[in-house]
């Protein structure tokens, strides 16, 4: 089994920017890395303004060979169409707010990609019961 490190995860966004998000054009440097363990916060994505590079952060948990693949992936796909749509890229904002009108949902959809978003609410239904049970 492949160590999940900052390695894998760009290897993980670099074949989802191929597979699904190949007409997107890459205007500037894209970082991704593990970040701190957010139970809620599952990924980010921000633009450093004076170097003009992206930064996508996704939550140390998925670090857990137990959390799926699918789930990370979602989350990454997540973070690129924000890309796509203008916020924390030097892409044109397509809209006023960035989950306007389930927006996110949409492209995704429209991307091929609703396999992720399936998997994604099945695992957090099991995840916030996860949750719930250690209080």
């Amino acid at each position: 089994m492949l160590k999940r490190d900052d390695i894998w995860l760009l290897s993980r966004l670099d074949y989802i920017w191929t597979e699904y998000f190949a007409d997107v054009k890459q205007s500037n440097k894209i970082f991704i890395r593990f970040g701190r363990y957010a139970r809620f916060r599952l990924g980010s994505i921000k633009l450093d303004q004076k170097k003009g590079y992206t930064f996508i952060t996704i939550t140390s948990i998925f670090t857990n060979p137990q959390v799926p693949i699918e789930v990370i992936d979602h989350t990454i796909a997540h973070e690129l169409c924000h890309y796509t749509h203008g916020f924390s890229s030097p892409h044109p904002k397509l809209h006023k707010y960035p989950h306007h009108g389930g927006v996110i949902k949409q492209e995704m959809a429209e991307r091929n990609l609703s396999h992720l978003t399936l998997a994604y609410h099945k695992w957090i239904k099991l995840y916030r019961k996860q949750l719930e049970n250690a209080k």
